[in-house]
């Protein structure tokens, strides 16, 4: 089974929403998240437990620190933006060949998902379609890379 590691800033937003939406999208896949600068245990944020809970999409979260153990077991990670990608190429540089912001991995332009920290609920719902958009894309590639 591929594994996926989604990767944000904080845990909180982007990166388990990509979690819980590729839960949603692909039952074949396991998949992990986890923060460059989390404070372990938070949960999600309540906006993007409201826009998951809108699209139906469940979430069970408690945010994590990015680690070793997680990079080691990952076949693919997926960072929100380029700065995450260098920070973890920085601290696991053996990680790189796997590697991508999500965006880049599923070809879009603009390699970096929006961060909706703090804002309104609708940031939260455009930072969701960016995320269903890349996913799809790059949920098909790894399909067809089994």
């Amino acid at each position: 089974m591929t594994k996926i590691l989604y990767v944000c800033t904080g845990n909180t937003c982007r990166s388990p929403m990509a979690e819980a939406l590729t839960r949603h999208k692909d039952p074949h896949v396991e998949v992990q998240s986890a923060g460059v600068f989390a404070s372990a245990g938070s949960p999600a944020s309540t906006n993007t437990e409201l826009v998951l809970k809108e699209k139906n999409i469940e979430i069970n979260h408690s945010s994590k620190q990015l680690s070793k153990e997680l990079i080691d077991w990952a076949d693919y990670i997926f960072t929100m933006t380029t700065s995450h990608k260098q920070l973890v190429g920085e601290r696991f540089p053996e990680a790189l060949d796997k590697t991508f912001t999500l965006k880049e991995y599923s070809e879009l332009p603009l390699h970096d998902v929006a961060d909706p920290f703090g804002g309104p609920l609708e940031w939260y719902k455009q930072t969701f379609e960016e995320l269903d958009e890349a996913l799809d894309i790059a949920l098909k590639k790894i399909d067809r890379q089994r």
